[in-house]
């Protein structure tokens, strides 16, 4: 069995008038959102064995207030996640089935679609993922990262 935890980054403050969307940071309400995800998280007894992370300021920071809770082993920035559709990030974490528990670290709508395609099979079945909002899935140790795949674990959002 395989499990991916797909965490969205917590609430980011609005770019400035020269700012690139990948260097907003997280506002107040966004490092709040990161602690209280972290907490779950650690509670929930999360130990990644690799993480994946989009390079954006955003996706870090959430990160880093994260990782200093939990336990985890190999962290990863990968570019390929800003902007990614779910076909991007199922392609992307197959490359990861050797590791028994991913933490990816995104953005929407990739995470949320992705969320919806892994769980039902269907891209239109999404809710949403809200900022900071955790979906924690598992994946037969046999099947292929697909759509309808997996099944939804636990699902958290501050």
């Amino acid at each position: 069995m395989q499990e991916l935890i797909l965490l969205r980054h917590a609430h980011a403050g609005n770019p400035g008038a020269e700012q690139a969307d990948g260097d907003r940071t997280l506002s107040l309400t966004g490092e709040a959102e990161a602690d209280a995800a972290a907490e779950w998280l650690k509670a929930s007894g999360a130990r990644p064995q690799r993480v994946l992370c989009s390079p954006s300021t955003r996706t870090r920071q959430t990160l880093e207030r994260v990782l200093a809770r939990i336990e985890y082993s190999d962290t990863r920035y990968e570019p390929a996640i800003y902007e990614a559709t779910a076909g991007d990030l199922m392609g992307l974490l197959d490359q990861h089935r050797d590791a028994g528990q991913v933490l990816l670290v995104g953005h929407n709508p990739g995470i949320e679609t992705l969320v919806a395609l892994l769980a039902t099979g269907q891209s239109g079945e999404f809710r949403g993922v809200p900022p900071a909002g955790i979906a924690w899935l598992e994946i037969g140790k046999d099947k292929d990262i697909e759509p309808g795949s997996g099944s939804v674990k636990a699902f958290w959002s501050p």
